[in-house]
């Protein structure tokens, strides 16, 4: 996919003028809030046409030296050739700049990770899973909040919920969402035979208030006592809630705050993000079958990926991706290569789309 010098010119030009009216100062309110998001959405896709630009400049200057100096001939060739090797990985960098984002790229998500089958090792890899991100999270510079959990008597998790923000969070998280399953002998396990347990993995948008209105009237609200790990409180105050969005049916409950006022609003920030993943998954329609056959459609029904402990191997099934690094992935460090090569595919199978 190769920019002809009038588009290349056009994006120079429009990204000047964001630039301008930006600096102008004279921007307030809703249209500084507009040009800001589109000066920054612009920003690298002006960066890589720049690059191109300036390399197409320098070889026509070297075609032009060449012709008119003989003796800067062989030097002129030399750089030459180093300039069209480089200039088709810069045409490509700048291709994938211009590619259709998803509106929910830049947002902050909600990660739930449910144990499936397997009882309490699937509890166990979900706990595992979980400490996974949150390293993840901490080596992208992300902040990570649990939200509610509940914990089984060995350490694991039946569900955990958590609250991430930062710097493209849910670009690179969304691949994530899907079955994860896990080959191993459990602790539970006395005579050493290797068990399947899966855990289910859900990313989700978080929108901002006024992507969702919630009408007090669509919800069902209720409060009762508590239960399970939590302290003296859990059976003497009626701290938790139960949110009903009538209209969806979904449900959430939240009891790992004191606070009902706490649990009400963290139920509502849960809440909020499901619908918004609902109705994100209703209006995607073609465009949600055309990701799937990219990447897989990260329906939390599809077995996404394969931890195999005897052999010391992760395998992502939907770019028949292994790695034999099953530690350092479960650390968090090696997950970021299985990241990339998933946003990899999804690129390259975009600009395949648009060639044809």
């Amino acid at each position: 996919m190769s920019l002809s010098e009038t588009r290349l010119h056009q994006i120079a030009q429009r990204f000047a003028e964001l630039e301008a009216r930006l600096a102008s100062g004279t921007l307030e309110g809703p249209e500084f809030v507009t040009a800001s998001r589109d000066y920054a959405e612009l920003e690298p896709v002006a960066r890589a046409a720049a690059s191109v630009t300036a390399m197409r400049g320098e070889l026509a200057s070297l075609a032009a030296l060449s012709e008119a100096d003989p003796e800067m001939r062989a030097l002129a060739e030399e750089e030459t050739a180093q300039l069209k090797q480089a200039l088709p990985e810069a045409e490509h960098a700048l291709a994938v700049t211009m590619l259709p984002r998803d509106s929910a790229d830049a947002r902050p998500a909600m990660l739930e990770i449910r144990a499936g089958t397997g009882g309490d090792e699937a509890a166990l890899f979900a706990a595992d899973l979980y400490r996974m991100y949150e390293s993840y999270a901490a080596q992208q510079g992300w902040r990570l909040e649990m939200v509610s959990a509940s914990a089984n008597d060995i350490g694991g998790f039946k569900e955990v919920v958590a609250h991430i923000a930062g710097n493209g969070v849910f670009a690179k998280l969304k691949y994530e969402s899907g079955v994860h399953r896990v080959q191993r002998v459990p602790v539970t396990e006395s005579g050493g035979r290797i068990h399947t347990s899966a855990a289910t993995v859900a990313v989700l948008p978080e929108p901002d208030e006024v992507d969702v209105e919630v009408n007090d009237s669509d919800i069902k609200i209720d409060i009762y006592r508590a239960s399970g790990a939590g302290g003296q409180h859990v059976n003497t105050t009626d701290s938790a809630v139960r949110l009903t969005h009538l209209p969806t049916g979904l449900v959430v409950i939240q009891q790992d705050q004191r606070s009902q006022h706490k649990n009400k609003a963290k139920a509502m920030q849960v809440l909020r993000t499901r619908i918004y993943d609902l109705r994100r998954a209703e209006a995607q329609g073609e465009e949600a079958e055309a990701r799937k056959a990219m990447v897989g459609s990260g329906d939390r029904s599809e077995r996404i990926r394969t931890y195999n402990f005897p052999q010391g191997r992760v395998t992502d099934h939907r770019i028949n991706l292994t790695l034999h690094r099953l530690p350092e992935i479960l650390e968090g460090p090696g997950l970021a290569e299985l990241v990339d090569a998933l946003i990899a595919e999804d690129q390259a199978k975009r600009l395949a789309a648009l060639d044809e």
